[in-house]
């Protein structure tokens, strides 16, 4: 059938019928129902407020936050060991918390003598491949820990304390190009 056959008989009172018929199928000209309305706007509102949230403003994927979620985890592990041998100093040095933390501390204690980018000045240059006292993790600790003092440097254990030392350790460790 033709998009314009005749409109069938309606009745006074009756819902009005559009004016096609298709296949012998007419259709009422009713408006939609409010709570489909409201549903079909409120989801439009919610998709676009989705968008702007996770695209535009670049909130953290779910991925980026459970991957922060384990680091804060594994750098709660590491911190608390209390054993802390070149392995488990190794791995303190890929984990960006305790390196973010072992920064500070550097900056607040160590850059005055080390330099801000470990490139030396009163004390040894960091970053390089020469380490006059030994450049394995748990040596860097030792030394740290128990000073040099014949070459100025001072005993850190009784200051920081372990946990501090080790952060330090691994922000150095992590400004080493073979890390």
């Amino acid at each position: 059938m033709s998009d314009h056959a005749p409109k069938p008989p309606q009745e006074p009172g009756e819902d009005p019928i559009r004016h096609h018929v298709f296949d012998g199928i007419a259709e009422y000209d009713k408006r939609l129902p409010n709570w489909w309305l409201l549903t079909l706007y409120a989801s439009i509102i919610f998709a676009i407020g989705y968008w702007m949230s996770t695209q535009h403003f670049r909130r953290p994927t779910d991925g980026a936050r459970v991957t922060a979620a384990i680091q804060e985890i594994r750098a709660a592990k590491l911190a608390a060991a209390g054993n802390y041998d070149d392995a488990v100093l190794a791995e303190m040095s890929r984990n960006v918390g305790i390196v973010t933390a072992g920064a500070a501390t550097f900056q607040s204690t160590c850059a005055s003598c080390h330099g801000a980018n470990l490139e030396g000045g009163i004390g040894f240059n960091l970053v390089d491949a020469t380490w006059v006292h030994g450049g394995k993790p748990s040596e860097i600790m030792k030394i740290v820990t128990e000073g040099v003092l014949a070459k100025g440097m001072p005993t850190w254990g009784p200051v920081l304390g372990p946990k501090k030392i080790a952060e330090v350790v691994a922000f150095v460790l992590s400004k080493q190009p073979s890390s």
